[in-house]
C-alpha cells in the first residue's frame, strides 16, 4: 500500500493527484509545514515536518514524503516521475526517447518555471502587491515566466500536450508547477495555447478530486 505523507496545500498536492490519475489505493498522513505553526515542538501540536515521528520516517523534513511498500523517497516530481514509470499506462513514456522528454520538461519546470511562479503565490498569499516592493517582485517573476510561457506555448501548439499527443505525467507536473502563477492573467492571455492546456488539465477528473480535498483543508 501507498502512503503519501503530506498536507494536500502542499505539493504534495501533485501526488495526490497522479495516484487518483492511476487509480492506486492510497493512505493519506497529514503532515502539516513547520512553518505554519507557532510552536511545532507543542505538545499538542499536530504532526509536522519537525515531528520525531515524521523525521524517522524521512529525516529531510520535507514533504511529500511516500513509503510505496518499504521504499521511501521525497520530492514530489520524482515521486510523480516513479510512480508513472511504475505503474505503467499512457500517462508513462512508451518509449526511451518519451521517459527522456518527460524527465527534461519536468526537470525545465523544476529549474526554469517554478523558482518564479512560487514567488508569485508567495507574495500573492502575503498580499506583498499592496507594497511597492511586493509590486516590483511580482513585476520581476512576471518578467523572468513570460519567456517560459512562450517556450511552452510553442511546444503545445502542435498537439496540445507537453509530450506526445496525449495527457502523461509531465503535463500534470508541469500543470501544478504554472498553477502557482494563475494570478497573472497577462501571462496566459500572452500563451493561448498554455492557458487552454491548463484548464484542460484542471478538467480532469482526478484533478478536481484533489482540489476538492485541498479546499476543505485548514488554510
Amino acid at each position: 500500500m501507498l502512503t503519501i505523507y503530506g498536507v494536500y496545500r502542499s505539493r504534495a498536492s501533485r501526488n495526490y493527484w497522479l495516484a487518483g490519475e492511476l487509480g492506486i489505493p492510497f493512505v493519506s498522513v497529514p503532515v502539516i509545514q513547520a512553518r505554519r505553526l507557532a510552536d511545532p515542538q507543542a505538545a499538542d501540536a499536530p504532526l509536522n515536518t519537525h515531528s520525531a515521528d515524521f523525521l524517522e520516517v524521512n529525516p529531510t523534513g520535507l514533504i511529500p514524503c511516500i513509503d510505496d511498500g518499504g521504499f521511501v523517497m521525497n520530492e514530489s516530481l520524482a515521486i510523480n516521475l516513479y510512480l508513472a514509470r511504475k505503474h505503467g499506462g499512457p500517462l508513462s513514456g512508451q518509449t526511451l526517447t518519451e521517459e527522456a522528454e518527460i524527465l527534461q520538461w519536468t526537470m525545465w519546470g523544476a529549474t526554469e518555471v517554478e523558482p518564479h511562479a512560487v514567488k508569485i503565490i508567495l507574495l500573492h498569499d502575503d498580499n506583498a502587491q499592496n507594497s511597492e516592493a511586493g509590486r516590483l517582485a511580482i513585476r520581476a517573476a512576471n518578467k523572468a515566466l513570460k519567456k517560459c510561457f512562450a517556450i511552452l506555448d510553442d511546444r503545445l501548439a502542435a498537439t496540445g500536450h507537453v509530450v506526445s499527443d496525449r495527457f502523461t505525467v509531465a503535463d500534470l507536473n508541469l500543470a501544478e508547477i504554472f498553477r502557482y502563477a494563475m494570478t497573472q492573467t497577462e501571462l496566459f492571455e500572452s500563451a493561448p495555447n498554455v492557458k487552454k492546456w491548463l484548464q484542460t488539465c484542471q478538467a480532469r477528473p482526478a484533478f478536481k478530486t484533489m482540489m476538492e480535498t485541498r479546499l476543505k483543508e485548514l488554510e
